[in-house]
């Protein structure tokens, strides 16, 4: 079994925008962005996910990376192999991205919304992202894709 999800790369100021999210209990740190529904293509994924999460329109996609090594999901109890697409977008202002400046502030519970805010490149490190291929994606942008 396989599951597709697509991210978006927003960077602005020499930051990048993280989700913090609660899934299953546990405190996530990501980038945002989700699953492929079915008839879906990947850069119509991106546009959704975006709208949906952030509650802004992405511009002008352009493929940065996908998953090119095996990766279990960690959030499936049967066997599921992920593979991650990421894009880098534009928004039309991105100072109206509404964000908040400590990680996970506002979230009480699994049902709250998740929360964004600007990681700078400079000084943070792969373990501030919760996901593995985040992680890798995190150094690719950190040594100039």
């Amino acid at each position: 079994m396989f599951t597709i999800r697509v991210y978006g790369l927003l960077l602005h100021q020499g930051c990048v925008l993280v989700a913090d999210e609660l899934i299953k209990g546990q405190r996530i740190t990501k980038f945002p962005g989700g699953g492929l529904e079915f008839g879906e293509g990947l850069k119509d994924c991106l546009i959704r996910e975006i709208r949906e999460e952030i509650g802004v329109e992405a511009f002008d996609p352009v493929h940065f990376y996908t998953t090119d090594f095996f990766q279990q999901s960690a959030f499936h109890s049967t066997p599921m192999q992920v593979v991650s697409v990421y894009y880098t977008f534009r928004v039309a202002d991105p100072a109206a991205v509404p964000v908040v400046n400590m990680p996970f502030t506002g979230i009480r519970g699994p049902g709250d919304a998740e929360v964004f805010r600007w990681l700078v490149l400079e000084g943070s490190k792969e373990e501030d992202l919760s996901l593995p291929i985040d992680r890798m994606v995190w150094r690719m942008m950190r040594d100039g894709f």
